[in-house]
């Protein structure tokens, strides 16, 4: 099973982007991504971004993932 993380992108350079992962920042590849752009929600998987998701996936994702850490750190 893969586990892939939704991320807002915030800059794109080349076949690199900057995205935002809950608040902290990675920069990621984005070689397969077609007419991405600033805004953008993607599902990254290993540092590349694997597919476009739109806002209410990754809210959604973002919300589950949020309610684990409480669960998990009290």
């Amino acid at each position: 099973m893969c586990l892939g993380l939704p991320g807002q992108v915030v800059e794109i350079t080349g076949n690199r982007a900057i995205v935002d992962v809950m608040g902290a920042t990675r920069e990621i590849a984005v070689d397969f991504m077609k007419d991405l752009k600033i805004g953008d929600y993607v599902l990254i998987h290993a540092g590349c971004a694997v597919s476009k998701i739109n806002e209410e996936e990754a809210t959604a994702t973002i919300d589950i993932f949020k309610e684990l850490q409480e669960v998990m750190h009290g």
